[in-house]
């Protein structure tokens, strides 16, 4: 099969028939095998109805459908599990991601080499309230993950099916998607400049101050983890003993000048209680290295990585 086309749905009744019919109208008029996989984020509107419509009209159109809503990056995971195209395609349910950029982010990942291609919403249809947000955003994720892209949060991604299927996305992490996948061995990211369309049927789900703040919280889980998630030590043990000796030298030098003049007080002088707390910070911190050091190495996946190739090997 050339392409896979995943399509988290949530609330989506209304653009669900006009996305498939457009999505089928591109894809053959390009020869392309395909199959498109709605997956229905726990919607409380019509979505499923409409889904079983139309897989019952064309086959290559499929359902997964959650009990409730559990998040765009559960939707696209589970996607990613069941897809078996060459290239693997996500894009939005709204109709803002067009379904015309199919056939050349397809050829980038078949014929120009790319792991991964991003679309770059350059133009956005989105109030000032959105867009100034995402462009900070954007540029914080490119210097701390080194990954040069313009929109990372852009819901049309182009993938090579190995990708899909060496990383997870859980939590709300689809946002870091091209992290991952650089932190899994995946280097060769590239992105397109895609047309974004305004909406036409219903208002946004996704949105507000908490998505925000969520995403710069993600940004430093999925780096500590793609750091540090195996030597936990190494960042925690780290950090611990620079305290503690930090502690401990001030505190070396306040004893010393005790002795040198023992009309002062120590007890008294601020920095005994700064050092003395730095010394428990410091112990906390490589206890904590410690103990997470025993979790990964007693954690399942801890010998689990990506192999590309083996050669002699049965």
């Amino acid at each position: 099969m050339d392409v896979s086309i995943v399509v988290p749905v949530f609330n989506e009744d209304e653009s669900l028939p006009e996305l498939c019919s457009w999505i089928q109208r591109v894809v053959q008029d390009h020869n392309l095998s395909y199959e498109v996989i709605l997956v229905d984020d726990g919607s409380t509107d019509n979505s499923w109805t409409v889904i079983e419509s139309l897989h019952a009209a064309n086959p290559h159109i499929k359902g997964i459908k959650f009990q409730r809503n559990y998040g765009k990056s559960a939707a696209l995971n589970e996607g990613f599990r069941s897809v078996t195209g060459e290239v693997v395609i996500t894009m939005d349910a709204d109709m803002q991601d067009s379904p015309d950029e199919i056939p050349e982010l397809a050829r980038m990942i078949r014929e120009d080499g790319f792991d991964l291609v991003s679309g770059w919403k350059k133009l956005r249809h989105d109030p000032i309230s959105k867009t100034i947000p995402s462009k900070f955003f954007n540029w914080v994720t490119s210097k701390v993950s080194k990954v040069k892209l313009h929109d990372f949060n852009c819901g049309l991604k182009a993938y090579r099916l190995k990708v899909v299927k060496s990383i997870e996305v859980y939590g709300e992490m689809h946002r870091y998607i091209p992290v991952i996948a650089k932190w899994a061995g995946f280097k060769i990211i590239g992105e397109k400049v895609v047309v974004h369309r305004a909406r036409k049927y219903g208002t946004t789900k996704f949105g507000g101050f908490s998505r925000f703040i969520n995403g710069f919280l993600d940004l430093g889980s999925i780096t500590f983890v793609s750091k540090y998630g195996k030597r936990p030590m190494h960042l925690f043990g780290s950090l611990g003993t620079l305290f503690f000796l930090l502690g401990f030298v001030v505190s070396g030098y306040l004893v010393i000048s005790k002795i040198a003049r023992p009309e002062f007080s120590l007890t008294n002088r601020p920095p005994f209680y700064i050092a003395l707390t730095a010394m428990i910070i410091g112990s906390q911190l490589f206890l904590t290295g410690f103990v997470a050091e025993l979790i990964s190495r007693n954690a399942p996946g801890r010998n689990n990585y990506l192999i590309e190739k083996k050669q002699g090997l049965s």
